[in-house]
């Protein structure tokens, strides 16, 4: 049976090779779109790397969020369904942020479910603290 240190690194791995898929796509839009440092003002090459910047705002405090919550005691289940609900959520928002103007569903919906495992696990991490 996994521990919750265990499961919050778990997410931590799985974060990292959503980083990485990110960081290799904007070098792939990059070269795609001829545009050798910064965005070049292309929408494709802003896109990328907004996906991959949004990724870095959010991820490294909800998965210091979701050790806090494992290590105080917090239920290994608890921290697998905020790690997979995130970790969906930071993919569809990257897909979604990826596409062009009227395909971003994906990332609507993941920024709610993002913003909401990210309350959770705020509220999971006071709640642990104080009882």
């Amino acid at each position: 049976m996994m521990t919750g240190i265990e499961a919050a690194t778990l997410y931590a791995g799985l974060f990292l090779l959503l980083f990485l898929a990110l960081k290799v796509n904007v070098g792939r839009v990059r070269v795609g779109e001829n545009v050798n440092l910064g965005d070049g003002g292309n929408e494709k090459v802003i896109r990328a790397i907004r996906a991959q910047g949004n990724a870095v705002e959010d991820v490294p405090i909800t998965l210091i969020g979701l050790y806090g919550v494992a290590l105080s005691g917090g239920a290994v289940w608890f921290v697998h369904l905020i790690g997979s609900l995130f970790i969906l959520g930071r993919f569809l928002h990257a897909v979604g942020i990826s596409q062009m103007k009227g395909l971003e569903f994906g990332r609507t919906v993941g920024t709610l479910i993002s913003v909401l495992s990210l309350l959770a696990t705020a509220i999971a991490c006071i709640w642990l603290a104080v009882s």
